[in-house]
Parts: C-alpha cells; sequence; structure tokens
C-alpha cells in the first residue's frame, strides 16, 4: 500500500523539493502551503506521515502538531524550521514533534528522516503483534509497560513522546551499557548524520526533565562523560 505523505510547507521551492523527492521514495506526497488548509487535509484521514514547516500562513506548525497529537491514533510527525536555536527545537518536541531538520537540509538526510519513521512505525505494528509477552519493566519508582507503551513515575503517569518512549525503552533493555550519540541515533532514530548527536542531547534532557526527581542529578538516564549516556543497573 503507497504511504501518504503530508507537506505543509509554504515555501514553493522547499515544497516542491521535499514533494519530489518523497514521491521518488515510492511514497505520495500531498502539498499544502497554507497551515489551516493542511490541518483541514490531515483532518480528511488516510495520512501516514505528516512533513511539517514551523512557520506557515494561517495557523502556525506547532498549533497543527498540538492538534495533530490530540487525535486519536499515531502519525509521525517530522518538524522543518529554518530557525536552529535550543528552544525551537524542544517546543517542537513538546508539542509531538517525533524529529526535525533545520533548513537547510540535504535530500539524502530528509530521505534517511523519512524512512527510519516508518521504520519504526512498522516495527511499532510488529512488536505489538508479535511479542504479546512483553512485560513492564519496573525499578526504583518507575515502570515502563511497552505493550500500551505509558510511562509511569510512583503510579503516575508520564507523558512521553513516540521518540521519547523509544528512547527510554532502550535504555532501560539494557542497563549499564553505555551508547554513543551515533549509535543511539542508528538504533533508535534509525539513522546516523553528522552533526546531528545534538538531536540526543535534546531528547534525553526533556526525557530526564520527565522522569527524574532531579534532572541535574540523574537517577536513571546517566552521562559517561566523554563517551554517552547509560541505564542505571
Amino acid at each position: 500500500m503507497t504511504r501518504n505523505v503530508l507537506i505543509i510547507e509554504d515555501n514553493p521551492g522547499i515544497g516542491e523539493l521535499v514533494r519530489m523527492h518523497v514521491a521518488e521514495l515510492g511514497m505520495n506526497p500531498i502539498l499544502c502551503e497554507r497551515g489551516d488548509s493542511g490541518l483541514e487535509r490531515f483532518r480528511e484521514g488516510g495520512i501516514d506521515l505528516v512533513v511539517l514547516d514551523l512557520m506557515l500562513p494561517g495557523l502556525d506548525g506547532l498549533s497543527i502538531c498540538r492538534e495533530i497529537r490530540a487525535g486519536p491514533g499515531y502519525v509521525p510527525v517530522l518538524m522543518l524550521t529554518a530557525k536552529s536555536t535550543e528552544l525551537d527545537r524542544v517546543l517542537g518536541l513538546e508539542m509531538g514533534a517525533d524529529d526535525y531538520l533545520t533548513k537547510p537540509f540535504s535530500v539524502a538526510e530528509l530521505s534517511a528522516r523519512v524512512k527510519a519513521l516508518f521504520r519504526r512505525v512498522d516495527a511499532m505494528a510488529s512488536s505489538s503483534v508479535t511479542e504479546p509477552s512483553q512485560q513492564a519493566l519496573i525499578t526504583d519508582g518507575l515502570r515502563i509497560d511497552p505493550l500500551r507503551r505509558r510511562v509511569f513515575i510512583k503510579d503516575q503517569p508520564v507523558e512521553l513522546t513516540a521518540r521519547e518512549f523509544d528512547l527510554l525503552w532502550h535504555f532501560a533493555t539494557h542497563p549499564g551499557r553505555v551508547f554513543s550519540r551515533a549509535q543511539l541515533l542508528d538504533t533508535v532514530w534509525g539513522y546516523s548524520h553528522e552533526g546531528y548527536e545534538h538531536t540526543v542531547n535534546t531528547h534525553i534532557n526533556r526525557l530526564r526533565g520527565k522522569i527524574e526527581a532531579d534532572p541535574a542529578d540523574p537517577v536513571f538516564i546517566q552521562t559517561v562523560w566523554g563517551v554517552g549516556y547509560r541505564f542505571r543497573e
């Protein structure tokens, strides 16, 4: 079945570039140049991935991402932004974006991100069918339920994005093992691109802010200086 990719981008040149390369991946691109019309098309259904610009006429990308995450089901969101500050990245992730690309970006980078998001969606679907016996992981008040993809701290639910959950589950199922940023990009994101290790830093900082009593002195996800990160043994 052909996957439908909704591209919401007001820059004609960038929009056409993304549309062309999504089509070359064998997917069906749907291009909207306004935020309000893009959200309307999403609501019609049948969308498998949203490539979403941050700054849009009619309705901004953060508001659209919030609307997508408030609805039923899960559709991955790849956010595009011309800005490169930490605040812009964190805001996009806070609203539920799965990944982001900072303009200008390469075609190879775009293709890698799109394919990686779909690999993760397929893996999630396969896991729910082939691994029904997966047990919840519990350690020091942290409970991770892989089947329902839910996390609790002392029985209080913690809201994680899909990527944050994948990152936490990967750490928790390999306690004590040290992972470099490049290894985490390969395993959790499904791609490795030089210079994008800061993506890992951003997600880990946000994840610590949600599950650690003191993010500055983390108990669960620990930094191994000069190497990477590990989950407590």
